[in-house]
């Protein structure tokens, strides 16, 4: 998200952005986790390991979205609390 396009939101949009990047953050997170947990058992427990391999490294590359889920949870938490400041 750029900053010019977060100045043109109200704070209500901000706040509702937050919740929804912080609930969809969870999610993936419990999904990738649970995604990496099966994985790893199917690669242990079962004679096919191609497909486990396969799940496991679709896990490793989607957790490169998680950082960017971050850092516009940060952005965000930023201009509120410069909105906040510039109220004061």
């Amino acid at each position: 998200m750029k900053n010019n396009e977060l100045k043109g939101k109200t704070i209500k949009q901000l706040h509702s952005n937050l919740s929804a990047i912080k609930v969809i953050t969870i999610a993936l997170v419990i999904v990738l986790s649970l995604l990496k947990v099966i994985s790893i058992y199917g690669y242990v427990t079962k004679e096919n390991k191609s497909t486990f391999i396969a799940t496991f490294s679709v896990a490793i590359a989607l957790c490169g979205v998680l950082p960017l889920q971050f850092m516009s949870m940060k952005k965000i938490k930023n201009e509120l609390k410069y909105r906040e400041d510039a109220n004061e």
